[in-house]
């Protein structure tokens, strides 16, 4: 009988409990945000979503610019209101 897959940690604790131990990957921006994954890729390539780093050819987020991302745009969002 072989071993349980890991579990992955949930990317929404980013935004709202504290930082998750490991960098986001497109697919866990894609869930927290609700958009497809093509989105982030086009966010990135545009610079105007949460800002990315490439590890070889691996895009990957930190979780603590991530939700500076959030903060910021929710500041703008309020700003502009």
């Amino acid at each position: 009988m072989s071993a349980p897959a890991p579990v992955r940690a949930d990317p929404f604790a980013t935004l709202r409990r504290g930082l998750p131990d490991q960098y986001l990957t497109p697919e866990d921006i894609a869930v927290m945000f609700k958009v497809p994954k093509e989105t982030v890729y086009q966010w990135h390539k545009k610079r105007t979503g949460p800002p990315g780093f490439r590890i070889g050819k691996h895009l990957r987020y930190d979780p603590a610019d991530v939700h500076a991302y959030v903060t910021d745009r929710k500041t703008a969002d309020h700003d502009a209101a």
